[in-house]
């Protein structure tokens, strides 16, 4: 089998790890690495025994797929670069600034049949896989995202830097259209919001309260779902799921008498290792990804609404 040609487009915090992952990979060949510093491309290039580009089209002719880990700003410019080349491509989240750069990033790999896949981590968290077989038709969901504040990702408002990769998870686990959204937030260090909570309702009834702050004294990384006869806790950080149900005959001892209570945990892995392997795979096998260009659509449009929300109504604070 000949190896896959790989690039990765931006070497900043997370681009070198994207470069790492692919480096140790068998049946990759990690071709080049792009940033548009000099320096930091030759720091990550040399660490990996790769080469060293400046512009990210000397990777044309030269990769079969990309990774695509610049300022979002940059996103659809690279991105379609790409995909008008016919390279597959593993695009970062939020995926572009726009709805319209997103539909028409997903047109171009449809109708070209690249594939495109979405940056959101999360999904390869070890704790959500199991959850496919134990969510059913949540009612209620409550989500936190804490983090301790770092200059990284300050380009992009709150709900496009962390609060999205929550509204992805509750997207794929409610599967009904949201019909209403109320949004508040409100810049605190940066430029743009920095923490914000939104109400999300569902046309089959479900309600989700979101919310997402990169100025906390702590990190957390928390999703509640509640469902009939069951509530389920997701602790992201630590991979553990607690499961509170009716099932069996109930524990007399548990803080809620006749309800039994599961904790489940789960071996860490290295989510990125994991997502990215992923990719190399749909590429191998010509599938469409778990996390999809559209499915990468559905959570932007989604997040857009709640920042536009935050931005051009009374509800944003301060």
């Amino acid at each position: 089998m000949e190896k896959l040609r790989v690039g990765v487009v931006g070497t900043g915090y997370l681009g070198k790890f994207h470069a790492e992952k692919y480096a140790a990979i068998e049946d990759v060949n990690l071709v080049g690495v792009v940033d548009i510093d000099r320096a930091a491309a030759e720091a990550v290039a040399g660490k990996l025994n790769t080469t060293a580009r400046t512009d990210f089209r000397d990777l044309f002719g030269r990769v079969d797929a990309v990774s695509i880990v610049v300022p979002t700003r940059y996103h659809f410019e690279v991105a379609r670069a790409f995909l008008e080349q016919g390279v597959d491509i593993l695009l970062e989240k939020p995926m572009t600034e726009t709805l319209d750069e997103a539909d028409r990033l997903v047109e171009m790999a449809e109708s070209t049949g690249a594939v495109f896949q979405v940056g959101h981590l999360e999904r390869f968290n070890p704790a959500v896989a199991p959850l496919k077989g134990i969510v059913k038709k949540p009612l209620f969901i409550e989500s936190h995202r804490l983090s301790i504040y770092k200059p990284r990702g300050t380009d992009v408002s709150v709900v496009l830097d962390l609060m999205i990769h929550d509204i992805d998870i509750i997207l794929n686990f409610v599967s009904s259209e949201v019909t209403d959204i109320r949004a508040a937030g409100m810049a605190v260090i940066s430029d743009s919001v920095d923490i914000a909570n939104a109400r999300l309702e569902f046309a089959n009834g479900c309600v989700a309260n979101v919310t997402a702050s990169r100025i906390s004294t702590r990190n957390e990384r928390k999703l509640r779902m509640f469902q009939k006869e069951a509530y389920i806790a997701i602790d992201f950080a630590n991979s553990d799921i607690t499961i509170v149900d009716k099932s069996g005959d109930g524990d007399a001892s548990s803080f809620i008498p006749g309800l039994t209570v599961k904790n489940l945990s789960f071996m860490k892995w290295d989510a990125l290792e994991q997502e990215v392997r992923a990719f190399v795979k749909s590429v191998r096998r010509r599938e469409t990804p778990e996390v999809s260009g559209r499915v990468g659509r559905e959570a932007l449009r989604v997040a857009l609404n709640v920042a536009d929300q935050i931005q051009r109504t009374g509800d944003r604070i301060g």
